[in-house]
């Protein structure tokens, strides 16, 4: 490990009781801050209820810390939406939500457009699909912004079970992590080497931070985030937080396969961007047909899904107030590099 990365670890790891709430209480008071906490959702009726539930009653009715709690559907074709307002969230379908701007599929879409459904100065990711949620995972991530002003961005770190039918694994619930996103970051981006989770989804940023970030659309959006903050703040800029230990639901081999495949684009882009791949003709980009295989009576069956990603550009280059026009074409001309808005 880098002696830089050993550094950063020692200073900027911390673990949720680091951060009590009397503490946070008086520094967001101190900063005049407003929270957001975002829950991007999709067909997670089982789970959602609970986590707004939790975070309403302790973060919003019992002490005054969280402001906004919205949840944003994606389309779910379950009670997702109406669990979520039950237990106390506001409930944005994904299309309502900068409506002039066609939208796609994918998580990376719902947290981009949760941009411009909130007003929090500092807005906290929550996945939906999470048991036996605490809200200290919110507290967690928040502490380090909220008494800290030169970090921007705090990942949750956690233990990750794999549950296989009855029995639950203490560890193995992130493969495409380890199998992927891992070694990918350690090669090319080895100063973020120290990220216990790199892909989870429980964060919270600065919006200062957030709207200077292009969004991928669907699963390499934390990959992305995590490579483009870097690059504007700094491996300082950044923290994590051990926050126990995180159950959730896991994606089949064949999910997880498209999830990798993702990332890996968001990676190859981003590399073809710092000029380390030298830019080709439309022959030497990533091929985004992704062929799997399935067992049928007769023998194996391809299946190609086109797992080509999209990118959104830096919320701050929409004009606020007309239905997410673009702005300006004086702009800078790609937006997608992070570095033309520090």
């Amino acid at each position: 490990m880098l002696e830089e990365v050993e550094r950063w670890l020692a200073a900027r790891s911390s673990q949720a009781s680091d951060w009590p709430l009397e503490r946070l209480l008086a520094a967001k008071e101190a900063a005049r801050a407003r929270i957001s906490v975002v829950l991007p959702a999709l067909n997670e009726q089982e789970t959602v209820g609970a986590i707004v539930a939790t975070v309403r009653e302790d973060l919003v009715e019992a002490v005054p810390l969280v402001d906004e709690l919205l949840v944003v559907d994606s389309g779910s074709s379950d009670r997702t939406a109406e669990n979520a307002a039950a237990a106390g969230a506001k409930v944005l379908h994904r299309d309502e939500i900068l409506p002039a701007i066609p939208s796609v599929r994918g998580k990376g879409e719902v947290l981009w457009r949760s941009l411009a459904a909130t007003t929090g100065d500092l807005i906290c990711f929550v996945d939906a699909d999470l048991k036996s949620f605490s809200s200290t995972v919110v507290t967690g991530v928040l502490g380090p912004l909220l008494c800290d002003p030169d970090i921007h961005l705090v990942k949750a770190m956690y233990d990750r079970p794999l549950v296989a039918g009855s029995a639950v694994l203490p560890a193995g619930g992130g493969r495409v992590t380890e199998l992927v996103a891992r070694p990918i970051l350690n090669l090319h981006w080895p100063l973020l080497a120290g990220f216990v989770q790199p892909l989870g989804g429980e964060y919270a940023a600065r919006r200062s931070l957030l709207e200077r970030l292009p969004f991928p659309t669907g699963y390499g959006v934390e990959t992305a985030m995590l490579i483009d903050t870097l690059a504007l703040v700094g491996l300082d800029g950044m923290a994590q937080v051990d926050v126990g230990v995180r159950l959730h639901h896991h994606q089949d081999d064949a999910g997880l396969g498209r999830m990798a495949s993702e990332i890996m684009q968001v990676a190859w882009e981003r590399l073809q961007r710092d000029g380390r791949i030298v830019p080709g003709g439309d022959d030497a980009r990533p091929h985004t047909l992704m062929t799997q295989f399935h067992r049928e009576a007769e023998g194996f069956a391809p299946r190609s899904t086109d797992v080509t990603v999209v990118e959104r550009p830096p919320m701050r280059t929409l004009i606020r107030g007309r239905d997410g026009l673009p702005s300006d074409p004086s702009d800078p001309s790609d937006p997608s590099d992070p570095r033309a808005w520090a």
